[in-house]
């Protein structure tokens, strides 16, 4: 190895540290902010156990996403008409510059949203603050002259660093690697796993000092046994339908969000619509958490069917919502509402095999519907499996689901 390689390599370990370090105290801040939203406007501290505010008074809860909606629409709307333009991951890893500023804001501002109860989901505002900070240290580098990345390095930086920030926010190095690889830069080498892996658990690290190590999902039955495997394979066909239309409604609402003016208005009758819901059903707030932890936790059909219609109108007021104009990601929606069909599914299946797991089978059709929506298999399977702590005997049943799931996807949708 020459000299020239080996400054090359030791300029990237370095910027791996540093970046690492920067994008988990930034999830970690982030996460901080959010529980601060969630006390201030609804006097409520989210967790696992607890994920509605179903304690907060109704007319508080209608109160604080209205107001959110007004605040954040008045925000964005400045930000795209003074500001410069947002980049969003995607153009950064083709080589454009995401101006730090305006992403931070549109970052925060995002977060600010789903703690007042907007119908979004918060991963993509870590991410995006994470490809922006690798970029920014790519700059500072070249004007402090303590190395250079050339610009495959820096390509590498940005996919590991918005991984990284999926992984500082919701404590999933594997997760966030995968997102690196799998979904934004296609390669797959010793150099980029050993990049995007190494920077998501530094991530994970900062992230853990604001949520600790405990599950974002609580799941009831943890072995997961053959019978549950075979079940779920039958089963995901259904999911990869109804996960590739979700993606291709959210893309859609993205590609003819509105603009302008418009979002001064539509985006606050979009949160008032959140908030009249959710005067009488406090799980349609938020990033979709409490309708996924409801599902798991389903026992009859009766609940079943309520939370399978709140995940319609949840869908409806996700998609709503990026299309009056706001920012935010559809990873944690999809769960919500893969996992609602699951548990629909689940409880017809009790009344001709009792005593088969619908937590189980909600758990398996959350992550088969997320891997139909994102087109990210691996990335998916990986997600639920580290966010929930499952047992490895999940693996299996989960790996079929995801590929049955997807296969389908790409037959029905090719």
């Amino acid at each position: 190895m020459n000299q020239g390689s080996v400054k090359k390599n030791i300029t990237l370990l370095f910027s791996t540290v540093v970046v690492g370090s920067l994008v988990g105290f930034v999830a970690m801040s982030l996460s901080f902010f959010l529980d601060g939203v969630e006390s201030l406007f609804l006097h409520f501290n989210e967790s696992a156990s607890q994920p509605s505010p179903i304690s907060s008074q109704p007319w508080l809860r209608l109160l604080s996403v209205f107001l959110g909606g007004t605040l954040v629409s008045l925000v964005w709307y400045l930000l795209r008409k003074y500001g410069r333009p947002i980049v969003g991951i995607k153009g950064a890893v083709k080589g454009q510059e995401m101006p730090l500023m305006e992403t931070l804001v549109n970052v925060v501002t995002q977060i600010f949203y789903v703690g007042t109860g907007g119908s979004v989901g918060r991963e993509l505002a870590p991410r995006q603050a994470g490809a922006a900070l690798a970029q920014w240290w790519g700059r500072l580098l070249g004007k402090m002259k303590l190395g250079r990345l050339d610009a495959d390095d820096l390509q590498l930086l940005v996919t590991a660093a918005a991984g990284a920030g999926f992984a500082g926010v919701y404590i999933a190095p594997i997760t966030g690697m995968l997102f690196s690889i799998e979904v934004l830069l296609k390669k797959v080498s010793i150099r980029t796993i050993t990049v995007s892996l190494g920077m998501s658990i530094i991530a994970t690290l900062f992230g853990s000092l604001a949520k600790g190590f405990r599950p974002y999902y609580l799941v009831g039955d943890l072995h997961f046994s053959i019978p549950i495997l075979v079940v779920g394979c039958l089963l995901a066909p259904i999911a990869g339908v109804t996960g590739a239309f979700f993606r291709k409604a959210m893309a859609w609402a993205q590609t003819h969000q509105k603009s302008g003016t418009a979002i001064l208005w539509q985006l606050p009758l979009v949160a008032l619509a959140t908030g009249a819901v959710a005067y009488y059903y406090p799980n349609i707030f938020g990033n979709g958490r409490p309708i996924a932890q409801s599902a798991m936790n389903v026992s009859n059909l009766s609940f079943a069917t309520t939370l399978l219609l709140l995940a319609l109108i949840k869908f409806g007021l996700t998609f709503s919502t990026l299309k009056a104009g706001g920012t935010g990601g559809t990873l944690t929606p999809a769960i919500a509402s893969g996992a609602a069909l699951g548990a629909m599914l689940g409880s017809i299946l009790t009344l001709f095999i009792p005593g088969i797991s619908i937590s189980q089978i909600t758990i398996l059709m959350a992550t088969a519907f997320l891997a139909a929506s994102q087109q990210a298999p691996l990335m998916a399977m990986f997600m639920i499996f580290e966010i929930s702590h499952l047992d490895y005997s999940a693996l299996l049943p989960l790996g079929g689901a995801v590929v049955i799931a997807v296969t389908t996807t790409k037959a029905r949708w090719r």
